[in-house]
């Protein structure tokens, strides 16, 4: 919550009583040490600021029910569950200001120790590389000025900025695959988790997986449970694919494999009420995507609306979506009631029907296999990114063309174009490149 902060008296140097900026350590007039000068306090709000009513609208909650349908229709509505609901009534800050309090003559008191101030939070993508810490110290470096230590509540004891957590930003790169996530722009923690891995195969072919999932924001915590499906299917697939289980068949039990795991925490009471003391709680749950890439075979899999698309390296060619949503959006442009610009132009249009939990409507794994006849790049991602890139020809376009060479850089450039595109929700997207066999390598599975 933003608060307004009463502005200090300009500080002067005292060698020359130049102004001086925030943070300065040396006057930039005559060089004059500042660091030795103790600090003052940090300010404190002194206005408080409250949300307005109308923008505390309702979130989301697993919603509907089975028998209902919508006006008009003859399509039953599933049981669905929103993921990111609507936002409020004013996203820009429909807010009110409290009544002044009024002003009561100071008693001189001890000065406090000072205190951080609350900095707008520092993208640590945007800032240089600088000096690494002397080896063998354990000591965090700010990611904002590079030289002061980070203290036990995560601010910088030099500039006051606060650091990013660890799943702010996460970045992964093996030889043949990448996976990039973010926080976004918008929400207050990273819901969304990856897997990438390697396995070999029975015959000693390599076998790249990426695993993506997405935490459904209405449901408990949906970080854990993002994490404990992409951990779960990624340890099946690297167990069942050196067996010589087919990869649509691994891709099935992997998926089975992370909806257990996912259902396992909610049978964890005692952590759920430790988030929520209140216990006003549901099971926590999220969506799965992931792909394969082995012996000139692409599988994928999926539950819910995180997608896989395919982007051939000639960008002449016609790239395409490879999964289909289980949401509302996608039941609605099926039963031919809506076009997809209608469809997900609707406030309804993340309200999915399908996701890992222990309180799913019903589990139903999608597989699908293929085998492109070119090289090219397999995208996926959450809808954190295809919000910004819903259709095949516009993710082609968000790639950079030397994605299959450089499949790090492709998914900080899809993760970069969410983001410049307002970052609304977390964003989360895996890099596959597809090379096509060496001429009569041939493939060890056919086409499921």
């Amino acid at each position: 919550m933003s608060q307004m902060r009463q502005l200090p008296a300009e500080p002067t140097c005292p060698g020359c009583e130049e102004p001086l900026e925030p943070g300065d350590l040396f006057c930039g007039a005559c060089g004059y040490d500042l660091s030795a000068l103790s600090q003052p306090p940090g300010d404190h709000p002194t206005v408080a600021i409250t949300v307005a009513p109308s923008a505390a609208a309702a979130g989301g909650g697993a919603c509907g029910g089975a028998g209902a349908t919508e006006p008009g229709t003859d399509v039953p509505s599933a049981a669905v569950r929103y993921d990111n609901p609507p936002p409020a009534a004013s996203e820009t800050g429909d807010f009110a200001l409290a009544a002044p309090v009024a002003a009561v003559p100071a008693q001189p008191q001890p000065l406090p120790e000072p205190q951080p101030v609350d900095p707008q939070p520092v993208d640590p993508r945007s800032v240089a590389p600088g000096p690494t810490p002397p080896s063998g110290t354990l000591a965090k470096v700010c990611v904002a000025c590079r030289t002061g230590r980070i203290d036990d509540d995560g601010y910088c004891e030099n500039c006051g900025h606060a650091q990013p957590r660890e799943r702010d930003h996460m970045e992964q790169e093996l030889d043949a695959v990448a996976a990039v996530s973010d926080r976004g722009l918008r929400h207050h923690r990273n819901e969304d988790s990856f897997a990438v891995s390697s396995a070999a195969l029975p015959d000693g072919s390599p076998a790249v997986v990426a695993i993506v999932c997405d935490g459904v924001s209405s449901a408990t915590r949906p970080d854990e449970a993002s994490a404990a499906a992409a951990i779960a299917a990624n340890e099946a697939l690297l167990e069942s694919l050196p067996r010589g289980t087919h990869p649509q068949q691994a891709m099935h039990e992997a998926i089975v494999a992370a909806a257990e795991s996912v259902n396992s925490l909610a049978t964890d009471t005692g952590h759920a009420v430790e988030h929520d003391p209140n216990h006003h709680t549901n099971a926590p749950a999220c969506t799965l995507v992931g792909a394969i890439v082995a012996s000139g075979l692409l599988v994928v899999g999926w539950v819910g609306d995180s997608r896989v698309y395919w982007v051939p390296d000639d960008r002449t060619a016609p790239p395409a979506r490879l999964t289909e949503d289980d949401s509302w959006a996608a039941q609605m442009v099926a039963a031919g009631l809506m076009n997809e610009a209608e469809a997900y132009a609707d406030e309804r249009a993340h309200a999915i029907t399908g996701w890992l939990g222990a309180d799913a409507y019903e589990l139903e794994p999608h597989t699908a296999s293929f085998k492109p006849d070119r090289p090219g790049v397999v995208v996926v991602c959450t809808d954190g990114l295809w919000n910004y890139a819903e259709a095949a020809q516009e993710m082609a376009q968000a790639a950079p063309a030397d994605a299959a060479v450089r499949p790090l850089h492709c998914a900080q450039v899809l993760v970069g174009h969410a983001l410049d595109g307002g970052g609304h929700d977390n964003v989360t997207v895996a890099v596959l490149p597809f090379a096509m066999p060496e001429q009569g390598a041939g493939s060890a599975y056919g086409t499921a």
